[in-house]
């Protein structure tokens, strides 16, 4: 099953209502606010990489007050 960490850069202040917009995505199996040059990781599984890149782009890119985001494929488990 094909996964990614996303790492996520929000408006100023936004870190809290984009993380409760973020577990709300079925697909998104983890979700954290860090310190650091990102302000969001979350953990993101899918059934085919098809679909992985759908929710990176479609759910979690389009989400109100995402800056910016960093997908990291992950290759072995």
């Amino acid at each position: 099953m094909p996964s990614a960490y996303v790492l996520i850069n929000t408006e100023i202040g936004a870190e809290d209502e984009v993380l409760k917009s973020l577990r709300k995505i079925e697909a998104v199996k983890e979700a954290y606010i860090v310190y650091g040059v990102y302000d969001i990781v979350a953990k993101v599984e899918a059934e085919s990489m098809d679909k992985l890149k759908e929710i990176v782009t479609w759910h979690i890119r389009r989400l109100d007050k995402v800056r910016s985001t960093l997908t990291m494929i992950i290759v072995e488990k």
